[in-house]
């Protein structure tokens, strides 16, 4: 399973068959089933960052004899790469018996690029495969969504994450506590990528080849700060909203927070517990708020501020 040419961990133990594959058995089945006919449908896969959607893609493209050609659409999102790279690749003749574009990250294209997109599915569909990833797939418009298969990527359990970093670990001969894994897991679940990603920062050379893992405990904090989040906010009232804004900003701080998105959704969902009554409201400054955080370096900032925005409204 290892690749001993990387001397990155999340890419040295990244799976290059199913079998090593962690967690969504059930797609794990139905994506054998398509690789041991040498085809597959086009497939959408969705889900948290960090969980193997990517992975899962790649998996599929080194199991079929197939021409492939990857793009990051968050790098590569308008219309003119669909045109000249996807159309390009699609419509070139092939020496494999398939071709197959990944789309990488694919809610970050344009919706011009999506509609153009969606007339090369229907074009090249005796020669060529699409498999899409995503974080959010109401990004990815309807006529899309109908000429593929969508599939949830579902987070493997804690424990499962736990049992493969233990795995790693051992192969890797780093010395450890095993109960060291618990705050990690909680920290970063479900993103194991960068569950990895530490494991690997935070291993130190005691010397004679002697490696073992240094986490640096003050970092790793309880994954639960959407909970304390809204808690804080439920608890919230006209007295004390400096003292619920200063503590919503440290909760955020400690949990050393860089994407934001799952914190906006469960805002939304979770509304009425902070915002009784209130839901429609929550939704529009919500709704502000992470279209805002397209636009801005510092996204706490923009965060924050819809914090305020709420506390504003009990």
């Amino acid at each position: 399973m290892a690749n001993s040419d990387n001397s990155l961990l999340v890419e040295k133990y990244r799976p290059s068959n199913l079998k090593h594959y962690v967690g969504n058995e059930n797609i794990k089945k139905s994506i054998s089933k398509y690789l041991d006919q040498n085809d597959i449908q086009n497939l959408i896969f969705y889900g948290p960052a960090g969980t193997g959607k990517t992975t899962l893609a790649k998996l599929c493209v080194q199991n079929l004899d197939c021409d492939h050609l990857y793009i990051n659409a968050s790098d590569e999102r308008g219309i003119e790469t669909i045109r000249d790279k996807v159309q390009g690749f699609a419509s070139v003749a092939s020496f494999k018996p398939l071709k197959v574009v990944i789309l990488d990250e694919a809610d970050f294209l344009t919706i011009q690029a999506q509609a153009s997109l969606r007339n090369i599915i229907e074009t090249f569909s005796r020669t060529t495969r699409f498999i899409m990833t995503c974080n959010f797939v109401e990004r990815i418009i309807d006529p899309l969504q109908s000429r593929c298969q969508v599939l949830k990527i579902v987070p493997p359990t804690k424990k499962d994450v736990a049992k493969h970093l233990n795995w790693i670990l051992q192969q890797e001969s780093i010395s450890h506590d095993i109960n060291d894994l618990v705050p990690l897991v909680n920290q970063y679940y479900p993103d194991l990528r960068k569950c990895i990603n530490t494991i690997q920062l935070s291993t130190v050379d005691g010397g004679a080849n002697d490696l073992y893992l240094s986490l640096d405990q003050s970092v790793l904090v309880s994954s639960n700060y959407i909970d304390k989040v809204i808690s804080a906010l439920s608890e919230g009232s006209k007295h004390n909203k400096i003292d619920c804004y200063n503590d919503i900003r440290q909760i955020i701080a400690d949990a050393n927070v860089d994407d934001f998105d799952e914190l906006f959704k469960s805002l939304y969902e979770r509304a009425s517990e902070y915002l009784q009554n209130k839901e429609g409201t929550a939704a529009i400054l919500i709704n502000e708020h992470q279209y805002k955080a397209n636009f801005r370096i510092d996204k706490e900032i923009n965060t924050m501020s819809l914090i305020q925005q709420i506390l504003n409204n009990k």
